[in-house]
């Protein structure tokens, strides 16, 4: 991975008026993301990543299916850890 540093350095550039608009922007991406609920947990996300001022194709790494299953109940196991008291919800993925 690149340098982060050289990465950004396109904030250097910005002036007062551009840095609050780019930090207005990061922070509508973050919360959409952070507001994802439900089945929306589960899906791929490159909105997020299209933040960043680095083009590239955030393709991921898809693991086969039984360890991408194994993967999703693992995650599932963490929100009731991490989030016990969240509203829980029966509703069906749509088709």
């Amino acid at each position: 991975m690149a340098d982060d540093n050289f990465l950004d350095n396109d904030i250097e550039l910005m002036d007062r008026e551009q840095l609050i608009a780019e930090v207005r922007k990061l922070r509508k991406g973050i919360r959409e993301h952070r507001d994802s609920s439900g089945h929306e947990l589960c899906w791929h996300h490159p909105a997020l990543w299209n933040l960043l001022p680095e083009k590239t194709d955030p393709l991921p790494v898809v693991p086969d299916w039984p360890q991408f299953i194994q993967g999703c109940l693992r995650y599932r196991q963490s929100l009731d850890a991490q989030a016990p008291h969240a509203k829980r919800s029966d509703e069906p993925y749509p088709d």
